[in-house]
């Protein structure tokens, strides 16, 4: 009966223990909304997904309409998180004229590969500042980083819509070549 009790017991505190380690915190929401929205697959495709294997040719593609294509939400994407992650550390950021077109540029080849790569260095940035941040400093920024996220996923849904059209463009216009 005492070694059941004893094993008990030590069940109780495991699993205690568990529970408490389990709730989520103000760190590990932002830290899995900031995840999700970078590189990990969830409830949508995250960036990183989102632009790898591109072109330039095919990033800059835009459809008839006032949509930007990849590469301008891209460029957007890196310079509002780059903004926010210079505020975010203290740092001076980049200059700004208030003209939120000028966020959205086309891509040469070179530029491009650079571009998907300054992306991802930025969004890792940003969860390593957030795991290192204190819970004040957390509780002062919960609300922006939780609009960068917002904001990230929003374009970046932007960027499978576009790619989707595309191709689908694309296999018209191949359709209308086999037969004319």
């Amino acid at each position: 009966m005492k070694p059941l009790l004893i094993l008990l017991l030590a069940f109780t505190v495991s699993a205690s223990h568990a529970q408490k380690d389990s709730t989520p915190t103000l760190k590990s929401i932002l830290l899995e909304q900031l995840r999700t929205t970078h590189n990990v697959k969830d409830w949508f495709v995250p960036a990183n997904i989102a632009v790898a294997g591109l072109t330039a040719e095919q990033a800059n593609w835009k459809d008839n309409s006032e949509n930007h294509s990849i590469a301008m939400l891209t460029t957007h994407l890196i310079f509002w998180n780059k903004q926010s992650l210079d505020k975010f550390k203290g740092q001076k950021q980049d200059a700004f004229n208030g003209n939120n077109k000028e966020t959205f540029s086309v891509v040469d080849d070179k530029s491009w590969a650079a571009a998907v790569k300054q992306l991802d260095d930025i969004l890792t940035q940003w969860e390593v500042e957030v795991q290192n941040a204190d819970e004040k400093k957390l509780a002062a920024w919960y609300s922006t980083i939780a609009h960068i996220g917002t904001h990230n996923a929003y374009h970046t849904r932007a960027h499978k819509y576009l790619a989707r059209e595309r191709e689908r463009k694309g296999k018209r216009e191949e359709e209308c070549r086999r037969n004319p």
